[in-house]
């Protein structure tokens, strides 16, 4: 059996290391954020360590057998209520699935701390930082590549259709998903609605500045 010492030494550094994490997503403003992860990974250590070491003298009695995963296996359980509790519904968009990973992979961190497996705790602590720093910005950026972008126009009747925006845009041409063209807000005027593929915010944004240099012809005001 391992020493007190050794068991404190233990729940410090699964804080510490659920606080690294906690901290990135502090910096994200979620409520569970640095004291959240770091009680969940230090809670995590200190149930496994009382799984694995808390029953020692019941192996005095004839015929007991001790089983270390049998607190552990309800950790894995039980952190997806706290994890439940982070995800919120906004409308159509749900926010808080990272928030809810990260508690469940802290559990993980302070289970494998508990469990005297430092380096493991150490590279997994590393790795989910990377995941939520690192591949945040790619995983943005690549949703906003297959996006469908839309702008919507006014213009005279006749001036914009398919065709006139393909000859216009000449090579970006090939990022025109769908253009409808309906009766437009005022007599002599049309209502444009253009999609574009495999094109960023930004790159939409170009486009629309190129297409409002077409004489008469206006971004359609969003509805109130």
């Amino acid at each position: 059996m391992i020493s007190e010492w050794e068991m404190i030494g233990r729940l410090l550094l699964a804080a510490i290391l659920g606080s690294l994490i906690g901290l990135q997503r502090e910096h994200q403003f979620w409520t569970a954020g640095l004291r959240t992860h770091m009680l969940v990974a230090t809670g995590a250590c200190l149930f496994m360590t009382v799984s694995a070491f808390g029953f020692q003298q019941a192996l005095t009695q004839p015929g007991t057998q001790l089983d270390p995963s049998r607190i552990a296996a309800q950790i894995v359980t039980g952190i997806g209520f706290l994890g439940a509790g982070s995800i919120m519904m906004r409308g159509e968009v749900i926010k808080g699935l990272n928030t809810a990973a990260s508690l469940w992979a802290v559990a993980a961190i302070g289970m494998s701390i508990g469990g005297g497996m430092y380096v493991l705790g150490v590279a997994a602590t590393l790795l989910i930082l990377a995941i939520l720093i690192a591949i945040g910005p790619i995983e943005h950026r690549y949703r906003d590549y297959i996006k469908v972008h839309v702008i919507k126009l006014v213009a005279p009747t006749g001036v914009l259709s398919r065709k006139s925006l393909e000859a216009f845009l000449g090579a970006d041409a090939v990022r025109l998903k769908q253009v409808l063209v309906e009766q437009g807000p005022e007599v002599g005027t049309e209502s444009i609605t253009i999609e574009f593929k495999k094109t960023s915010r930004v790159e939409t944004a170009e486009l629309l500045k190129r297409i409002l240099t077409i004489p008469d012809v206006r971004e359609e005001p969003a509805p109130h």
